[in-house]
């Protein structure tokens, strides 16, 4: 049986068992994301994991933290792979913006615990590996794993998300007449709504009231901005609807791995514009799309010459790019392959 630990669930880790379960035996046990809880949450994976040992055969941590250590420590301890796949803030060290593990002492040293001691990692981009970072100049270039953590000799092999595309798909609805949707959780705090490339948006929102911008994730969030209109959190179907209504998705990340709701944005036929960070480009496919730097200036540039042309075309090779590049099968294959 394969233990998958995550430090809070979401629909990334029920996908993840929706994929393996039908394969392989799967047991999910959540942590948490609370520091005044941590020292209870350790005692209850410690006795939770020695629960489960003697099924025990392997594993999965879903991001490297606190969560991670004591899997990564019973896998060395009983001889027992243990695979780490690696999400974004587990690579990352931003204290400018308040983002990332490595900005943390304990946290930073929890991290690299794991990750320097587990079997395999499986990062969901390139970018998560090593990268030379550029997009905004105040950030220190060097992200990225192998940046991050000098001497790190386990074996890492890059598995990007996957999507189901038969429920992810343009309806070939009439949308909203320059309407524009971004998706995060947690932006009422500012650092997250910064690190989500928020202050931009609501800078687009007050030079241009004739745009109208969904944000949905966090109903706590709060816009100046009339023509900003803010929703909590949606069902699957609830996103669907609402990708299926909207021209143009919003990714404008200060820091990201792979963001979820962007590919399926793009499935829906939503045009993308994203910044040059983690597998964003890399999802988007087309650099007239991409944001280089956090540039006001480029990026109303972009979103000007959308709303003016005919975007057929890019709605259809949006969803295109998905489902050629970035199909749940395929990530279901390549995960169950390290895992099996």
């Amino acid at each position: 049986m394969i233990i998958y630990t995550y430090p809070v669930r979401t629909a990334f880790t029920d996908r993840d068992l929706e994929m393996i379960s039908p394969e392989l035996a799967i047991k999910g046990i959540e942590f948490t994301q609370s520091p005044i809880k941590l020292p209870f949450y350790f005692i209850l994976q410690f006795f939770q994991l020695l629960w489960f040992l003697p099924k025990t055969n392997q594993y999965l941590c879903f991001f490297g933290g606190y969560h991670s250590v004591l899997p990564v420590w019973f896998g060395k301890v009983f001889h027992k792979k243990c695979v780490i796949q690696a999400g974004g803030t587990d690579c990352i060290n931003m204290p400018e913006i308040d983002y990332g593990n490595f900005r943390k002492k304990w946290l930073r040293k929890a991290t690299v615990y794991s990750f320097k001691n587990c079997s395999l990692i499986l990062p969901v981009a390139e970018a998560l590996v090593k990268q030379e970072y550029r997009y905004d100049p105040t950030i220190s270039p060097k992200q990225g794993l192998l940046n991050l953590i000098p001497f790190l000799s386990t074996p890492i092999h890059v598995i990007p998300n996957g999507f189901d595309t038969d429920f992810w798909k343009d309806q070939n609805l009439d949308r909203l007449p320059n309407s524009l949707i971004s998706i995060a959780t947690g932006t009422s705090k500012r650092s997250r709504a910064i690190v989500k490339g928020y202050d931009l948006i609501e800078k687009l929102a007050s030079l241009h009231p004739d745009i109208n911008i969904t944000l949905v994730g966090d109903e706590n969030y709060s816009s100046p901005s009339q023509n900003i209109k803010v929703v909590g959190k949606q069902s699957r179907s609830e996103l669907h609807k609402l990708y299926n209504s909207n021209h143009i998705y919003l990714q404008l990340s200060t820091s990201e791995g792979f963001p979820n709701a962007l590919a399926e944005a793009m499935a829906c036929g939503c045009i993308p514009i994203g910044s040059a960070v983690g597998a964003i480009p890399e999802i988007i496919g087309s650099p007239e799309l991409i944001l280089k730097t956090k540039n006001f200036d480029q990026l109303e540039s972009i979103v000007q010459n959308l709303i003016k042309t005919d975007t057929t075309d890019k709605r259809n090779s949006s969803r295109e790019r998905i489902v050629t590049n970035f199909s749940y099968q395929k990530r279901k294959a390549m995960l169950l392959s390290e895992l099996a």
